[in-house]
């Protein structure tokens, strides 16, 4: 499994404007909504997930990086959103500091493997300073992408 399976463009904004962590989990679903990747009526379901979750501890993992999951029995497929903030938000990370990169991932609830497999792989791919700033700083969906395309690339050689 690749985590660019996961992902699709229309997922990905390089322009969160969120400036709290509830706005930017809401934020972030709405991106898989308008991706078309789960359906509107599943949003509520995949927040409430998300914000319990975050209750367990902050998913906001340091270095500027924050990757909010959760396991949504609604959903068929695991599917991931990515955004940027420019101006960073308080997602009360482990650090204390700002998060500006966010890797939304939904995955079904039956099985564990895969999703944690999928955290993995994130949590391994943003864990690079030069990935973070390549990320970071990104003009568009397409350069999210490719960047993390090419990064897996390179992985597997």
């Amino acid at each position: 499994m690749k985590i660019i399976d996961l992902l699709s463009q229309n997922a990905i904004s390089t322009e969160l404007k969120s400036k709290t962590k509830e706005d930017m989990l809401s934020e972030l679903a709405d991106l898989l909504v308008q991706s078309d990747t789960i359906k509107k009526t599943e949003k509520t379901e995949i927040l409430k997930r998300l914000k319990e979750r975050e209750l367990l501890g902050s998913t906001g993992i340091g270095k500027g990086v924050a990757i909010p999951h959760a396991k949504c029995p609604k959903v068929k497929n695991m599917a991931a959103a990515f955004g940027i903030s420019k101006t960073g938000v308080d997602f009360k990370s482990l650090d204390g500091e700002p998060t500006y990169i966010f890797f939304l991932l939904i995955a079904p609830g039956e099985t564990p493997g895969p999703h944690l497999k999928a955290l993995a792989k994130i949590s391994r791919l943003l864990d690079d300073k030069f990935i973070r700033d390549r990320l970071k700083s990104a003009s568009s969906p397409q350069e999210v992408y490719k960047t993390i395309k090419d990064e897996e690339q390179k992985n597997l050689a």
